[in-house]
């Protein structure tokens, strides 16, 4: 009975590591190809003013975008869920909706609206916008679980509002802002639209230049390699927050409601504010596409061709979520029923190949499919291994949180009955995690609908996508020609953000209580 019930953690660790190993997928294709380029190229090509100026720009943006979206998705959240903010429910949808805009779509909406807006600041500008809501769910999440009680004694201690919250409150949701910053930071470094749409200079479109133009291909991946090195600094940063050895407060809390701090006459600016941050977030992106769209669909083809790019994206990003959903669940309860070193380093494995470019991605499963698996070349599931890839720590993220609630007795049961593991993992652990595993679907999904380069490269031919589409257009600058592509990417992109704020609790009804 025994070897039953610790039959589990053996076979979740192999099918852990098989996931991994399509996720690293584009981690062994660059070592391959950087190696066959030798030492003398890649040193040739890495010690060069132009990397140092390319390093030094994707770094600053990187730095840049991450302050800014945590200061306002910390601020944002703080005011949602534990201030007396008039509409605070208008303003969580407000604060999540942003994730529903790709980064190009944001990029063109502005570049058509105002005149010579690029650059490095202009991409900045556009990423925070995008980008915040990944940092506002987890930072909101872990304020509507935090135990107020200890912000209560320490403003019964006499310190000011101020000193509890950057001493008290931040100590609290420290790793929700942690884990929100390298969602963010892992986002802009792999970021292709907005960099692109807005001509700033970072190693993403670099690489896209080098490899678009064929001649630099050597140059291409020194780039792509020195982007990765990127990457796992930012995740040795990350994990080094969690691991300093400051105690953080469980994040279950209690029952019982925080006190609001009451914002006095700074309710109606502090609302004006949100209000212009919404407006910029949502509402340039908005008016730009209605006034495209009134334009016409300036194509042969019309609403017909509108129509089949709808589909394509739905069963392609269908095809994708299934199989990232599906490599995410052993990892995700890997770390959640079985933690340890093993666990913690596969999570943090799946990370290093959301931090690349999709070009990137999409080109070692090109030399994947050629020269391994020929018979899914150019076909949807190429494309789908290209997509868990990209996004498998989001559908970790997911598993192991839902894992996490869901007590394992009745999984203990099953085996101890004689089950094998994997009919206990299949009638019971998987229908005991179906809402969480749906949010997550929900957010993969989300993730594929809206992804472009490794769309570009691994879509079966002659199949067109509505981000596909979209980015033919705007190439051209046939803006009423993308505008239907990008109104129906961002009405279907809203669902999930809402979805994932209701699971995180921003839209409750706040549960008021007397001051004593």
């Amino acid at each position: 009975m025994k070897r039953r019930a610790t039959g589990f953690r053996p076979v979740m660790v192999t099918m852990a590591v098989l996931a991994v190993a399509v996720a690293l997928l584009p981690v062994g294709y660059l070592a391959i190809r950087t190696a066959e380029a030798g030492w003398d190229k890649i040193t040739a090509e890495l010690f060069t003013v132009r990397i140092v100026r390319l390093a030094v720009t994707t770094v600053s943006l990187t730095a840049v975008v991450t302050a800014g979206c945590l200061v306002l998705a910390v601020g944002s959240a703080f005011l949602v869920v534990r201030s007396d903010l008039p509409a605070r429910r208008l303003f969580a949808v407000l604060a999540v909706l942003p994730l529903a805009i790709p980064t190009y779509v944001a990029g063109f909406a502005w570049r058509s609206t105002f005149e010579g807006f690029e650059g490095f600041w202009a991409a900045a500008l556009v990423l925070v916008l995008c980008s915040y809501p990944y940092a506002f769910l987890p930072v909101a999440a872990a304020l509507v679980n935090a135990d107020p009680a200890q912000e209560e004694v320490s403003l019964a201690l006499g310190r000011t509002p101020w000193q509890t919250f950057t001493g008290v409150t931040l100590a609290q949701i420290r790793p929700a802002v942690a884990g929100g910053g390298l969602l963010v930071a892992l986002y802009v470094l792999s970021d292709f639209g907005a960099v692109s749409t807005l001509r700033a200079d970072t190693f993403t479109r670099a690489v896209f230049v080098a490899f678009d133009l064929g001649f630099d291909r050597t140059g291409a991946l020194v780039l792509s390699t020195a982007l990765l090195m990127l990457a796992l600094v930012v995740l040795v940063a990350e994990n080094a927050t969690r691991t300093a050895g400051a105690r953080h407060a469980p994040l279950r809390g209690s029952r019982r409601p925080p006190t609001l701090v009451g914002l006095g006459r700074a309710r109606g600016p502090v609302a004006i504010l949100l209000a212009a941050t919404a407006c910029l977030s949502l509402g340039v992106t908005a008016v730009s596409l209605v006034q495209r769209f009134a334009e016409g669909v300036s194509r042969p083809r019309g609403w017909a061709e509108v129509a089949e790019a709808l589909g394509n994206s739905v069963v392609l990003s269908a095809a994708g979520t299934a199989l990232t959903m599906a490599l995410a669940l052993p990892i995700g309860l890997l770390v959640a029923r079985g933690p340890g070193r093993t666990a913690r380093l596969l999570d943090r494995l799946t990370y290093v190949s959301h931090a690349l470019p999709g070009l990137v991605v999409g080109l070692s499963l090109v030399f994947f499919g050629i020269n391994v698996a020929y018979p899914i070349y150019q076909t949807t599931w190429l494309l789908a291994l290209g997509y868990a890839a990209l996004f498998l720590p989001l559908g970790v993220a997911a598993t192991a949180a839902a894992a996490a609630q869901s007590p394992p007795v009745l999984e203990q049961v099953a085996a101890s009955l004689g089950r094998s593991p994997l009919t206990v993992l299949r009638t019971v652990t998987i229908p005991l995690l179906a809402p969480g595993l749906g949010a997550g679907a929900a957010l993969v999904f989300l993730a594929c609908m809206k992804e472009l380069p490794a769309t570009l490269l691994l879509r079966p031919t002659g199949t067109d996508t509505l981000a596909t589409s979209l980015w033919r257009s705007t190439s051209v600058a046939a803006y009423a020609a993308a505008a239907p592509y990008a109104g129906l990417l961002v009405a279907l992109s809203t669902i999930p953000p809402l979805v994932l704020a209701a699971r995180a609790g921003v839209l409750q009804k706040p549960r008021k209580r007397n001051r004593s």
